[in-house]
């Protein structure tokens, strides 16, 4: 049979163990070595299920305390100076928790590491911080000491660690100003390459017999000189320790294709779900001595396989390469639920079409005995379900709606365009009479425990509708009546009926459905819900007005409508692939173009549709970028244009790079942009300035992904900055996300510092 393995597992646990534990250490109710145990208990449990499942190996090194690039970096010793790290000492986790969020329980507070999205997932990383003449060495043991664990349960391991060139590629310094392709940060790997040399020497001391280097920036357009790189540092760690395996994923190697045979690496992994047609170029470079590791599986997306086509597609090469052929997921299943099985809530035809990284393991079984050509009677009654699910969700009449098929093909004549900014920003002036430097919020405040037990105890039937809308009333006039005593100018009603900024929109579309353990994590203990858009997209009914309007009844002050954009309600749920994924936007942006004109109706005068997610969808390599940016903006520009010009819509947009789409950004045409530009400390103005941005900007003022409270200083700073590069007419001073996940006595503390802030800038101004 096959051999079949795992590039990695999600580290949360089905119920999401990781984050409670996390979270308890940094409040304080339980120690580190409570937090230990939970993490090596998850290891356990998720290594036993693998090899259970049959995978020929169990993988090392995907499980991190934050993130598993934040992990390599403290391993490497790269702690950036601020946070005290004193030469030679070990790099403690809670300086790894310092590094991620700013505090931890011991040490001393300091502004935590950049965080952006990794490539075009809604998973994040930590981004490192590049030093020239940085020096690098072994600086914690988790990585060996995991590896001993694994060995010590009778496991054969996988280690997994990210590539060189890559951690270079993520990482940023104030010395390297050219962008991710700075060839001046390839002086780094003379330093770097030797301590990866140790790491590998080690784990071949430990026994390791397989490592898998990460290296997805290899279905990236990469300049020549990173290209010229790789076989230089490959010839050196192919030679240093155990096999190694190279993985890409999320992509085709393109016209990186021609390194493969340069390359001394014992094997490699492709995406083929991604990139199905790199399969017959892949096996013309493979050497005879080399594996294929062929990802047939979808590590993204949650749907059955189609296990009869990859059969189809893989006996010629089985029987090419015999047992040089390793099936796997197209990547890490970290961006999958943990287990289908815990879905006893779940519509069973629904559930019938779905995988979780569980059952994954199961079809990659099941594909390594069909490839046999002589599949046991389990494999072929489970082979035959397979068959039974996909051709029942293809014949569903569930996943169609006429009159949603109707009105998309009617839409081209609705209008995507609006009076230019500068008259349509007078009028809105008139309206709405902001002084300088208007402050506002980006629309989330504390979702409290008392918050949570509300929306759970009326979802289960024990809280009545009225008694629900009356608790949830209080809430919204709370979070009023506090914005208008600290002089906020522009409020948010708080969104306490929310448990999700997706989830609760696709709760209340048609076309979608919803799991009831389906988390996946989005950074450190921040776990999302995607819903599953299954079906085409329709709004049965108004969906915020009714909390917008009431917001808006107890102030005299401009109360923001908010909404998710339809490319990142896209992009944050499990989504369909029976149909292009910009039809399906297509059909949210309408949805989403009855609910602002509905807004405005109500009375709501300032309208934000956040698109934090429109970076993230954007196509790995540049050739795609025109026809992604085409459709998404064109949806973005149909569920906004049905407003009157006196309507100001906002967006918001966070942990982003805008330099090289800055152009699309401005053709969506919201009258004012909000983005994250605390952690960057204010260095994605630079797009705006160098494009001459014509519209409102509120470059975010503080990090609201931290628990410390910024200093009034520290944001007036950052905005002379913001106004030293655009018209300080044009700049609006907020936090730079939601509060979502913030306690009320911070996020007090910093908002009342943000006016204090604002109003020192008025009376400079």
């Amino acid at each position: 049979m096959s051999v079949f393995h795992n590039l990695g597992f999600p580290r949360i646990g089905v119920q999401r163990e990781l984050k409670w534990a996390q979270e308890a250490y940094w409040a304080g109710r339980q120690d580190a070595a409570a937090l230990a145990e939970t993490g090596k208990t998850l290891r356990a449990r998720h290594w036993a299920l693998q090899a259970k499942a049959g995978a020929a190996f169990v993988p090392v090194g995907d499980f991190a305390w934050y993130d598993q690039i934040l992990e390599w970096t403290t391993l490497l010793g790269a702690v950036p100076a601020r946070f005290g790290q004193p030469d030679n000492e070990p790099v403690s986790l809670d300086t790894l928790f310092r590094m991620a969020r700013g505090r931890a329980p011991t040490g001393r507070p300091a502004a935590a590491c950049e965080m952006t999205k990794w490539f075009d997932t809604n998973y994040h990383y930590i981004v490192p911080e590049l030093v020239p003449g940085q020096q690098y060495r072994i600086a914690r043991e988790d990585l060996f000491e995991q590896t001993s664990e694994a060995l010590q349960q009778g496991y054969r391991p996988k280690v997994v660690i990210p590539g060189p060139l890559t951690w270079l590629w993520l990482g940023k310094g104030d010395a390297y100003t050219g962008g991710a392709a700075d060839e001046a940060k390839l002086q780094l790997l003379d330093s770097l390459l030797p301590v990866y040399e140790q790491v590998l020497q080690r784990l071949q001391g430990l026994g390791v017999e397989w490592v898998q280097i990460d290296e997805p920036v290899l279905v990236l357009d990469l300049p020549e000189a990173w290209r010229r790189a790789y076989a230089g540092v490959y010839g050196r760690l192919a030679a240093a320790g155990p096999k190694v395996l190279l993985a890409t994923y999320f992509g085709a190697l393109g016209d990186n294709l021609p390194l493969l045979s340069e390359l001394p690496v014992h094997g490699v992994h492709v995406d083929l779900v991604r990139a199905p047609q790199q399969l017959e170029p892949v096996l013309q470079v493979l050497r005879a001595d080399q594996v294929l590791s062929a990802g047939v599986v979808n590590g993204r997306n949650i749907w059955r396989t189609d296990l009869d086509a990859a059969r189809e597609l893989l006996a010629p090469v089985q029987a090419q390469l015999g047992d040089r052929l390793w099936l796997a997921p197209s990547c890490s299943l970290l961006h999958v639920p943990v287990d289908l099985a815990g879905e006893t809530e779940l519509d069973a035809e629904l559930k019938s079409w779905l995988s979780f990284a569980t059952q994954k393991l199961d079809e990659l079984r099941w594909l390594a005995g069909s490839l046999s050509g002589q599949p046991d009677a389990d494999t072929q009654a489970a082979l035959q379900q397979q068959r039974q699910a996909l051709q029942a969700r293809r014949a569903s009449p569930r996943i169609h709606n006429a009159a949603v098929q109707k009105r998309l093909g009617e839409a081209d004549g609705l209008s995507r365009t609006r009076t230019p900014f500068a008259q349509r920003i007078a009028r809105q002036q008139e309206v709405l009479k902001l002084p300088p430097y208007p402050t506002t919020t980006i629309g989330s405040f504390p979702q409290t425990v008392q918050i949570r037990t509300l929306r759970r105890d009326w979802k289960a039937g024990t809280l009545s509708d009225a008694a629900y809308e009356k608790a949830i009333r209080a809430e919204i006039e709370q979070v009023v009546r506090f914005q208008e005593r600290i002089g906020l100018d522009v409020l948010v009603h708080g969104e306490p009926e929310r448990n999700d900024m997706v989830e609760y929109f696709g709760e209340l579309l048609a076309g979608f459905a919803f799991t009831r353990n389906g988390w996946v994590q989005s950074y450190g203990s921040r776990c999302v819900k995607p819903p599953v858009i299954f079906g085409d997209v329709a709004r049965p009914m108004p969906m915020t007005v009714a909390w917008a309007a009431y917001a808006q009844s107890l102030t005299d002050k401009p109360v923001k409508g908010m909404l998710t954009g339809p490319v990142t309600i896209l992009q944050w749920s499990f989504v369909r692939d029976d149909q292009p994924r910009s039809t399906t936007c297509r059909q949210l942006a309408l949805a989403l173009r009855d609910e602002v004109v509905d807004l405005e109706q109500a009375g709501i005068g300032v309208i934000q549709i956040d698109e934090p997610a429109f970076r993230e969808g954007l196509p790995l390599r540049r050739a795609d970028w025109a026809e992604y940016l085409a459709w998404a903006v064109d949806s973005f520009r149909l569920s906004t244009a049905g407003v009157r010009d006196e309507t100001q819509i906002h967006t918001h947009m966070c942990y982003s790079e805008f330099n090289d789409i800055i152009d699309s950004i401005a053709a969506m045409d919201a009258d004012v942009i909000t983005i994250e530009t605390s952690r960057s400390n204010m260095e994605l103005l630079g797009a705006f300035e160098d494009f001459r941005y014509p519209n409102d900007i509120g470059p975010g003022v503080y990090d609201i992904h931290s628990p410390n409270v910024p200093d009034v200083d520290w944001m007036v700073g950052l905005m002379h900055k913001a106004a030293a590069r655009l018209p300080a007419e044009r700049l609006w001073v907020n936090p730079d996300c939601g509060l979502k996940t913030r306690a009320w006595p911070e996020t007090e503390a910093a908002l009342v510092a943000m006016v204090e802030a604002a109003q020192e800038l008025r009376k400079a101004a």
